[in-house]
């Protein structure tokens, strides 16, 4: 049975050190980390399952540290803040959050969301994107050798244009709006986005659909933005 490990990141060593003792208890593996610089770096170097990610930190705050995380991975992350408007959710949730947990929570809730979190990425399949590659009918992403073939035959994408296939390929079937494509890539706020992600999906479509006017790949959804198949 897998242990999964999970990432408590927070200023607060009081905090962190609570919630360890509770993950602890429910059988959990526990890193931690007291900001999002120090996240980012504990996630190059081990395999993490679920991240708790408070928003209020220094340096490097939980909604950057989303921006990046979500432009290379899936994995599930749930905020944490003293914030309790909806807005502040909603913000929380739009930037790549699964799940936002107001403070002071009781502990036992904060451990009930964390299961439902792993239940629901298990059942998903969310874990199996740890592979280097992923393939999509005939659309291979090597992440490793940052490569993208179509048939047998690679395709030569500019770095932007391979960073937009790889965010979409790792989330195939998730709509992503044009703002945000533009945050996650090129980790900046959207401001008048539209022409340069349009351009840029459409220079991915010509080198990597036969037909681009009727993609075989990547898809717009009318009024929302743009996904590639599962």
């Amino acid at each position: 049975m897998t242990q999964f490990t999970v990432l408590v990141t927070d200023d607060d060593q009081d905090i962190r050190d609570g919630i360890e003792i509770y993950l602890k208890n429910e059988g959990y593996h526990v890193l931690k980390a007291a900001d999002g610089y120090e996240a980012l770096t504990l996630l190059e170097t081990n395999e993490v399952h679920l991240i708790l990610l408070d928003i209020m930190m220094p340096n490097l705050d939980g909604i950057q540290a989303t921006f990046k995380i979500r432009s290379e991975r899936n994995i599930p992350i749930i905020m944490l803040s003293a914030k309790a408007e909806d807005s502040d959710k909603i913000h929380g949730l739009s930037v790549g959050a699964d799940d936002y947990v107001t403070k002071p929570f009781h502990p036992m809730e904060l451990m009930a969301r964390v299961k439902s979190q792993l239940r629901r990425y298990v059942h998903l399949g969310t874990f199996k994107e740890q592979k280097s590659t992923i393939e999509i009918d005939g659309l291979v992403l090597d992440m490793d050798a940052k490569d993208v073939t179509v048939d047998g035959e690679s395709v030569k994408l500019t770095p932007i244009e391979y960073r937009i296939t790889e965010l979409l390929m790792t989330n195939a079937g998730r709509v992503f709006s044009i703002g945000d494509i533009y945050e996650r890539v090129w980790k900046e706020p959207a401001y008048n986005a539209e022409n340069i992600v349009a351009v840029h999906i459409r220079k991915i479509r010509e080198k990597i659909e036969s037909d681009p006017k009727n993609p075989r790949y990547v898809k717009v959804v009318w009024g929302i933005g743009y996904k590639i198949e599962k």
